[in-house]
């Protein structure tokens, strides 16, 4: 039977900034470098489930697409926000269980992302979850 789950936490501001100028696209493995994002693709892979990053630029990342290094913050990306939304519900339309990881401790959740979770067309598939539940 397939696995028909995906994880998925929030970008960050901490980021490999060698890649800044560089130009080069990386997987979002390579990008990202707070601890929040590191220890989520950590679980992720020891667990060997489908993930993926939310991106205030690119809207969902999964771990085998290649984008460039970008400065765009959640306030930023409040004007997209009808784009992102749309690439989540399409990314995302395949998968029964959608389990939204904010992170241990709770960092305070971006307006931008909670709004995601409550107009998404897939709000009843979405759950939210720790880093814990991935297994």
């Amino acid at each position: 039977m397939e696995d028909r789950r995906v994880f998925f936490t929030f970008c960050s501001a901490k980021k490999n900034n060698s890649l800044q100028q560089s130009g080069e696209e990386v997987t979002p493995d390579v990008l990202y470098t707070s601890q929040r994002v590191r220890s989520f693709i950590t679980r992720c892979k020891a667990r060997n489930v489908r993930w993926a990053i939310f991106s205030d630029e690119y809207g969902v990342w999964f771990p085998e697409i290649k984008h460039k290094w970008y400065e765009t913050s959640p306030d930023d990306a409040l004007p997209a926000f009808p784009r992102l939304l749309a690439d989540f519900d399409e990314k995302m339309k395949d998968f029964d269980v959608i389990h939204f990881c904010p992170g241990a401790g709770g960092p305070r959740v971006h307006r931008l992302y909670r709004t995601l979770l409550h107009e998404s067309r897939l709000k009843e598939r979405i759950r939210t979850s720790s880093f814990m539940d991935i297994a």
